[in-house]
């Protein structure tokens, strides 16, 4: 394992994970593993994380059902908080182009929105939201993005707002797209006319 804290290409470092399953390793092991990542110095570098991040969650956050467990909460919480732009490439992302409802996918995403991510990986998840066609299921991100309060860039912001009237028609009878715009009013008032 002291391997992890020494520069790894790309294959050595995946076929380490295979080896070690840690896309499959239970739960428990999970946090103690991010628990040893977060004490490595020197910090991982972005592509080896975005590497760790696929290995240890992409599979456990797409297979959700039910919500997290305890364990995998605390993995993906450690984890995001020390690595959240490589965690947010990955996993955002993947959650994104996932077909279907994805109930359990979208509260987590929200969960770590709220409490979890910092400031410039928020913004991180507004621009990869704002990328695909706006769905119903997207809507609890993009207003537990909000309720971060952040001050956005004015180029973000202007994209937001523009993708909000251009898909109101598609929403008009949506109760959680009519609160967003409200949260969006409120929210950002000075800078929007």
């Amino acid at each position: 394992l002291s391997l992890m804290s020494h520069p790894l290409c790309h294959p050595q470092l995946e076929g380490l994970c295979s080896f070690l399953q840690l896309s499959t390793c239970p739960e428990p092991f999970l946090v103690r593993f991010c628990s040893w990542l977060l004490a490595l110095t020197p910090d991982l570098s972005y592509t080896s994380a975005a590497i760790l991040a696929e290995q240890l969650f992409l599979r456990r956050v797409l297979s959700l059902t039910q919500p997290p467990s305890r364990h995998l909460m605390g993995a993906l919480s450690s984890f995001c908080s020390k690595y959240s732009h490589p965690f947010c490439r990955v996993l955002v992302a993947a959650v994104l182009q996932e077909p279907g409802e994805g109930a359990e996918q979208t509260k987590l995403m929200c969960e770590l929105v709220e409490e979890c991510l910092e400031p410039h990986s928020v913004q991180l998840v507004l621009s990869q939201v704002l990328e695909v066609p706006l769905s119903e299921k997207l809507l609890p991100v993009l207003q537990a993005v909000l309720g971060r309060q952040e001050v956005l860039p004015p180029e973000l912001l202007d994209l937001l707002v523009l993708t909000l009237c251009q898909q109101a028609p598609a929403f008009a009878t949506s109760l959680s797209f009519a609160k967003l715009v409200t949260a969006v009013l409120t929210v950002y008032q000075s800078q929007v006319s």
